[in-house]
């Protein structure tokens, strides 16, 4: 059976991210029962939510989800519903502290579409997250402690039952993911 892979690209990003583009070229050159899928989130995170309950309901039962940053975010709050697993990369965690700063009007990076936050987005978002890991062991958070965004040692402290690979400097970008392919082929157990 094939297993599907759902990425979710961070804040003001698109799926032609270096992280989502180099995973995919991985998994399409590794693996042969695995498909990655990509998608561009809407910037409206309600929207974004829909898309994302549209693919899961079109891409089940054989799926996992793999994020960064506000991404990431998502892919923990889907993996805990579904009880599958995740790979976090340098994710934002609840309940989204200094997001504030994002209200009023943004660009994406990747389409220079211009959007804006509300506060009731804000409170849409940080409504999609669990009090309690209910499967932390699904749960795979790979962290570069020079991150300028996320501070890591929040991080690891909210993650503290799950799996936790730190590398010592980076950045927020995480410069590390090719030398972790193989750990999150492994994890996500993706042949």
């Amino acid at each position: 059976m094939i297993k599907t892979i759902l990425y979710f690209h961070g804040f003001k990003s698109s799926s032609e991210s270096s992280k989502a583009q180099e995973f995919k070229n991985f998994v399409s050159k590794y693996t042969n029962n695995t498909k990655i899928i990509t998608p561009d989130l809407d910037d409206n995170f309600k929207k974004a939510h829909i898309q994302i309950e549209k693919l899961i309901s079109d891409n089940g039962p054989e799926i996992v989800f793999m994020g960064s940053s506000l991404g990431g975010y998502s892919a923990l709050y889907y993996s805990q519903i579904h009880e599958v697993e995740a790979v976090l990369i340098n994710p934002a965690i609840p309940p989204l502290s200094g997001f504030e700063i994002h209200l009023g009007e943004n660009e994406n990076y990747a389409t220079g579409k211009k959007f804006i936050i509300k506060k009731d987005d804000l409170s849409f978002m940080r409504s999609l997250h669990h009090k309690k890991l209910n499967k932390p062991g699904n749960i795979l958070v790979l962290l570069e402690s020079k991150d300028e965004v996320l501070n890591y040692i929040d991080t690891t402290a909210y993650f503290k039952a799950s799996h936790i690979d730190i590398i010592y400097g980076g950045n927020h970008s995480y410069t590390s993911l090719k030398n972790k392919y193989n750990k999150v082929k492994n994890f996500l157990k993706i042949t």
